[in-house]
């Protein structure tokens, strides 16, 4: 009998098992927080204590916490919703297929450079303006491009996902993952940037590699696409012939209008999933009276556009629930220092490929950020004086991490977001994206170590 792998929904639910037998195995305990210099709450160095008393989730907390985290990650599920809607309205004019027919006439034969430069523009957003979950509306476009060009959804969400995770994982100004890193390290700002800068370039060469040697080869055979036979709708076949219209025109252009009025608002006003999410609904309101179509096909269309992401709705907040389960049983602060502490036994060298690691692993436990970064910067900091580390390198470690890690990681919320709202399902996810993780991080090792003997501080 042939194995069948299950539904992601099914991998996450056996996830959250794994995580709740963990909060029995692993004994609870955390570390004292204190407020530093900069006024932000951090954990404390030395100061982990064990619980004296071990309370033990119930089993029933396995269906109790999914509403929990349905509840706890609803910003980022209502901000899906409101995206599918938005883009089925704007879809409906017809404005997105006939851009999208241009495009593939203007790129046919030039699919690469089209791809190179799609990851270059994902990796810079995130490594300066920290973005991730804005980067979900481009989904369901990035796939029809690289299905009208004869290749697939894992090409295209390889080369949104990848392009987001290095610029992650080489930040020159990201105020999510750096500032925060640094502040909590005592580090001036954004500084250590040529370093940084120098490691993006061999990263972005080992990725794209990677995604372009698949795509040749799903271009040269189909049936060697990890999604063969399971093509979302979203990626049907792209007309090159059609002419943009007026009310084309103008839909691209409130469009376009939208998307710079989101750059504008994160970057001056600190909007996030909720600001974002409004203006999307503006977005739907507006682009589909330009587009010609009533209030109440408006409505009808976007209902449907939402109701299809239903799913990956779901998706997000399964994922979320593994988190939340381990948070509740209180064992995250003992994977952090069980794992750290050996790092003050070995040389320089073997301690930043060491934090590398942690980061890596911790990353599962804590996809976000920031959020890593406040648990561990205060424990690998002191520790990095010890054994010879600077404090820029076990930062730089850090931001490896959380960047290559969220690639692949199912807590990932807005990967397992983006994933659904392209249709592939995680098992493939995860064959085409180990492997070029793995890549990554060696070559991040590699960095790490030449910091060391570089003395990057």
């Amino acid at each position: 009998m042939k194995f069948k792998v299950p539904h992601t929904l099914v991998l996450l639910f056996f996830l959250m098992i794994f995580s709740l037998v963990l909060t029995w195995v692993i004994p609870s305990g955390e570390f004292q927080t204190g407020v530093n210099e900069q006024g932000i709450e951090v954990v404390i160095p030395g100061s982990f204590e064990k619980a004296d008393e071990k309370e033990y989730l119930s089993p029933l907390s396995l269906f109790t916490v999914i509403p929990r985290a349905l509840a706890d990650a609803q910003g980022i599920i209502f901000f899906v919703l409101i995206i599918g809607g938005a883009l089925a309205v704007v879809r409906e004019t017809g404005a997105i297929d006939a851009l999208l027919g241009r495009m593939v006439s203007r790129f046919g034969d030039q699919p690469y450079l089209l791809l190179f430069l799609v990851m270059i523009a994902f990796a810079t957003a995130s490594a300066t303006l920290g973005m991730a979950e804005e980067y979900i509306p481009f989904a369901v476009i990035l796939v029809s491009v690289c299905v009208a060009l004869k290749m697939d959804s894992v090409t295209a969400i390889g080369t949104m996902v990848i392009g987001y995770g290095i610029g992650y994982a080489v930040a020159v100004m990201n105020p999510f993952t750096l500032i925060v890193a640094q502040d909590v390290a005592g580090l001036e700002p954004t500084s250590g940037m040529w370093y940084r800068l120098i490691l993006a370039v061999p990263l972005l060469l080992v990725g794209f590699h990677h995604v372009w040697r698949y795509s040749r080869k799903v271009q040269a055979d189909p049936t060697q696409s990890l999604v063969y036979g399971t093509e979302p709708p979203a990626a049907a076949e792209i007309d090159k012939t059609q002419s943009l219209t007026v009310r084309h025109k103008g839909v691209l252009f409130a469009t376009l209008l939208v998307l710079v009025g989101l750059v504008v608002g994160i970057m001056l006003y600190g909007w996030y999933l909720t600001e974002l999410g409004a203006i999307f609904l503006g977005l739907a309101i507006a682009g589909g009276l330009i587009g010609g179509l009533n209030l109440n096909r408006i409505a009808s269309v976007f209902g449907n556009g939402a109701a299809e992401l239903a799913s990956t709705a779901l998706l997000i907040g399964f994922a979320r629930a593994i988190a939340l389960l381990l948070e509740d049983g209180e064992v995250l602060h003992t994977v952090v220092n069980g794992m750290a502490a050996p790092l003050s036994a070995v040389g320089a060298e073997f301690s930043a490929i060491g934090m590398l690691g942690i980061q890596s692993v911790l990353n599962f436990f804590i996809p976000s950020g920031s959020g890593q970064a406040l648990v561990t910067m205060p424990l690998m900091a002191p520790i990095g004086d010890l054994v010879g580390v600077s404090r820029q390198i076990a930062v730089l470690a850090f931001q490896f991490g959380d960047g290559l890690m969220n690639m692949i990681v199912p807590t990932n919320p807005v990967l397992m977001g983006i994933l659904g709202l392209a249709g592939i399902s995680y098992d493939r996810w995860f064959r085409f994206i180990l492997p070029v993780v793995l890549k990554l991080l060696v070559v991040c090792a590699v960095g790490l170590v030449a910091g060391v003997w570089l003395g990057y501080s």
